[in-house]
């Protein structure tokens, strides 16, 4: 695979970069990190990323032994050694070995690593052009209570299950619940319904997106209004739209709910206000506030 890892200090091949079986972060998804992309050479909303990170460590108690500078430079350097123009990049800090014979996550050293590889897609562009095909599963996305998914974490196996439960229904990916029946999150992306000219995106259990983000304040700009609430999924399957956020692609329509085309749209016929939205959101990769370039020289 194209692309470069930084791990243990160095600078690797992907297929060289390693970590011990032993990591707490292996052993029990004890483990932090964040995904930024690259496009056109250059960082979109790269700040953003790693002020979550951080704060995510903070809440985890891990430290990576690095600043937010060197964690900047070492994400730009993977980028630029790779020679990668679109990129997926990722940072990632695990609880690390404890001591022999202790359990005790105190004795852990941590351990940052980071990569970039070719850009990763939800939805490739010629699924973007027809929609996605998106299933609600009935599986029930972990509890806040229990492992807060505003860090985000690698405990993904109930999104594994659920995958599997879209694929066997014919789908291409998964819409988990809470246990209130109310509309969660997918592997990897948040969810929005268009609802009589209104977006409303869930407001609780779920991955505080940055792409999720960067849709609410366009919105915003727009003047479309926007309710952070509970999404029961009648309301979803009611919706007049519906679409995805996530940084694997941006703003991603979905053209058919558990077989039923949103909206009674044929595949590749999306609403005015995701077409607004998908063309808004390409264009802010231009927003020098935005992004930041890869010095590849």
């Amino acid at each position: 695979m194209q692309g470069c890892a930084y791990v243990d200090g160095q600078f690797v091949a992907p297929e060289d970069a390693k970590i011990s079986i032993f990591d707490w972060g292996f052993l029990h998804s004890d483990a932090t990190y964040d995904v930024a992309h690259v496009w056109q050479g250059r960082f979109f909303r790269l700040g953003d990323h790693l002020d979550r990170f951080f704060a995510s460590m903070q809440r985890l108690r891990l430290d990576p032994g690095k600043s937010r500078g060197e964690v900047r430079a070492i994400a730009h350097e993977c980028v630029r050694r790779a020679g990668l123009r679109e990129a997926y990049v990722e940072v990632l800090c695990t609880r690390g070995q404890p001591a022999p014979g202790s359990r005790d996550p105190r004795t852990c050293r941590n351990n940052f690593m980071a990569f970039a590889i070719p850009f990763v897609w939800i939805a490739d562009p010629d699924k973007q052009r027809r929609g996605i095909d998106l299933v609600v599963s009935d599986v029930q996305r972990i509890g806040a209570a229990s492992v807060d998914p505003r860090i985000k974490n690698y405990h993904w196996l109930d999104m594994v299950q659920a995958l599997f439960q879209a694929y066997e229904r014919g789908g291409e990916t998964a819409l988990l619940v809470d246990a209130a029946g109310n509309v969660a999150e997918g592997p990897g992306f948040n969810v929005f319904a268009v609802v009589g000219g209104t977006l409303v995106t869930p407001e609780a259990g779920v991955l505080e997106g940055i792409s999720r983000r960067t849709v609410i304040e366009m919105a915003g700009a727009a003047g479309l209004p926007v309710r952070i609430e509970p999404l029961p999924v009648a309301t979803l399957r009611a919706a007049d739209e519906v679409f995805l956020s996530s940084t694997g692609g941006g703003v991603i329509a979905v053209s058919h709910l558990d077989g039923v085309a949103v909206g009674g749209r044929a595949a590749g016929e999306f609403g005015p206000v995701t077409r607004r939205l998908q063309e808004a959101y390409w264009a802010l990769h231009d927003d020098p506030r935005l992004n930041e370039a890869v010095v590849y020289a």
